[in-house]
């Protein structure tokens, strides 16, 4: 995003001072590396014989003797899912994993945001007694189902908890819990996503089933579970968690898959009317094309119509309901504009009211903004002001729901469990991570709760950097701006979150630049005294007019092959910009 006349500090990223043994490696591929805290070829090994073994996770024994006697005695099982990619993907993995492992009836649940809120709660409850289960399983969810869990257990129904949520200071009295976040687990990450953890789960499984010689009392083939790969790869991008070298190696193998051509048709589907080509695709691609269009279906309509799309064997209703979801993703793009304007305006009245500076937390309301939206509207402003923001919208019967995002720093979910304790009455719930959560509160405690938020976060900033900063690995030489090393980066890393992709920076005359497509800049670039003219786009650009004449400019910059009608250029995908000149 571009926000004219919000200026960034380009900074080197870090590298560590440990002696790498990489071996033959390019020079600027060995300081992204450096600089991401690898020091190894070992570090580089992204096959599967490199995870972790899933009964370090705690609970799994309990999870997987309950799952082998519901399948040994054909139990009806209900998931009950969560409203986001992660919770799709959550979902498709749990069903088609448990098919293939010799279950019974699946069935599924997935509650609507608008009607039912987040999670198994009591009224969900109710909904699953319908499909008369035998067991509820949980994924995405359930950790803080205290409620939900024990309406579920008074109906007689055993149920099975797969979160990677933090929990709260009561765990749910579930049959099992699996989550890698529990305090004590023995599993060296907290950052799987919900769709890891229930692949996890899987995993387990399966080990123990071929312990039993199930497969061959049953005379059934062993499945391949690398199979759900794909929307493991998705679920975990989406979900914005850390690409640790755990979470790597599962989005690599779900990268491999979608590339080879074996992917489940709701993925190629997705992938098709994003405009992406399977082949190529990247981490990025699963995170701001294929999650997005996923995502519209819970924030703008329903998630069971994203699930659908994930499970359907047939190519033709992929493709369907993939042109749906991206009907939805359009609309929530243009509602998402209007409320992007509405609160920066919000913004600049809490300027005038005090010029020196904005709260250190910041809050926003608007009676008429959408409930699917305002996480993204959270995340927006979260960019451009550089401190947590929580972003509100009515949810009717005097109650108001919130999405909060944070930055490095403020653990947000600590945040709003320090306002719970100081201020019992205020929260009526509230969960997530540290750069993510949600809340709901009453109407009328909203302005207590500002109040009580920017102070909390207040209190956590004496070590907090707000000055808005870019990292850098560096520049590049005029050799180095090639197709060859654009390809050597984008298969030398699973980049995303925590690990990012790797973005360069440098002072580049401009030779034309126009607006395209209303909100995009494209240019053409080129380096100081050479020859060369590079092609760079700027994607959503507030007020692309401001940028247009310009003669100079300090760019950073990600470095990409545009492909188009079979032609094959450098290109440069900018991500920041200072006028020069």
């Amino acid at each position: 995003m571009y926000y004219p006349g919000v200026k960034k500090t380009i900074v080197a990223r870090p590298i560590g001072k440990k002696r790498p043994q990489f071996g033959e490696l390019h020079p600027v591929l060995e300081r992204i590396y450096l600089a991401r805290g690898l020091r190894s070829e070992a570090d580089l090994d992204r096959t599967l014989a490199k995870l972790p073994s899933p009964w370090l996770l705690s609970g799994m024994e309990d999870m997987v003797a309950h799952l082998i006697a519901a399948i040994n005695e054909g139990q009806r099982i209900s998931v009950i899912a969560d409203f986001d990619a992660d919770g799709a993907t959550s979902c498709a993995v749990a069903i088609k994993g448990l098919q293939l492992l010799g279950a019974g009836p699946v069935s599924f649940i997935v509650p609507n945001r608008f009607e039912y809120g987040y999670g198994l709660t009591p009224e969900i409850v109710e909904l699953v007694k319908q499909q008369k289960p035998d067991i509820i399983i949980t994924v995405d969810n359930g950790i803080s189902s205290i409620d939900g869990v024990k309406a579920a257990k008074n109906s007689g129904l055993k149920v099975l908890v797969t979160d990677h949520h933090l929990p709260g200071h009561e765990l749910p009295a579930a049959d099992a819990i699996v989550n890698p976040n529990l305090p004590d687990d023995k599993f060296p990450s907290g950052a799987l996503a919900g769709v890891g953890v229930i692949f996890y789960v899987l995993m387990a499984l399966r080990s123990r089933l071929r312990e039993q010689n199930w497969f061959e009392k049953h005379q059934v083939q062993e499945p391949n579970l690398a199979q759900l790969l794909d929307y493991v790869a998705l679920g975990s991008v989406a979900d914005v968690v850390p690409l640790d070298r755990i979470n790597r190696i599962l989005v690599y193998q779900g990268l491999l898959r979608i590339r080879t051509g074996r992917a489940h048709p709701g993925v190629n589907a997705l992938i098709e009317v994003s405009g992406k080509k399977a082949q190529s695709i990247s981490s990025s691609d699963l995170g701001f094309s294929l999650g997005p269009r996923l995502n519209a279906a819970g924030r703008m309509d329903d998630m069971s119509l994203g699930i659908e799309c994930l499970l359907t064997e047939d190519p033709a209703h992929a493709r369907e309901i993939a042109l749906q979801l991206d009907d939805l993703n359009n609309d929530r793009r243009e509602i998402e504009g209007q409320m992007k304007k509405e609160a920066v305006a919000l913004l600049r009245e809490m300027k005038t009211l005090d010029e020196n500076h904005l709260p250190a937390g910041v809050c926003l309301f608007n009676a008429d903004w959408h409930q699917g939206v305002i996480g993204i509207l959270a995340s927006r402003i979260k960019d451009r002001v550089h401190r947590p923001v929580i972003a509100f919208a009515s949810a009717g019967k005097d109650e108001i729901k919130g999405s909060a995002r944070s930055i490095p720093g403020i653990h947000i979910r600590d945040v709003l469990s320090d306002i719970a304790a100081e201020h019992p009455k205020l929260l009526s719930k509230f969960g997530g991570h540290a750069m993510a959560a949600g809340l709901s509160l009453k109407m009328h405690d909203y302005p207590p709760f500002a109040l009580a938020f920017d102070e909390m976060v207040r209190k956590r900033l004496a070590n907090v950097d707000l000055e808005l900063k870019i990292y850098s690995d560096g520049e590049l030489s005029e050799n180095d701006i090639s197709i060859e090393f654009a390809a050597l980066l984008q298969n030398a890393g699973t980049w995303g979150q925590e690990f990012p992709e790797p973005v360069f920076d440098g002072t580049f005359d401009v030779i034309q630049s126009r607006i395209v497509g209303q909100r995009h800049l494209k240019l053409v670039l080129r380096k100081p005294d050479t020859e060369q003219l590079i092609d760079a786009i700027a994607f959503y650009v507030d007020h692309p007019e401001q940028w247009l004449g310009l003669r100079s400019c300090k760019i950073v910059y990600k470095l990409d092959i545009n492909e188009f009608r079979g032609n094959r250029n450098v290109q440069f995908i900018l991500q920041y910009m200072e006028k020069i000149a």
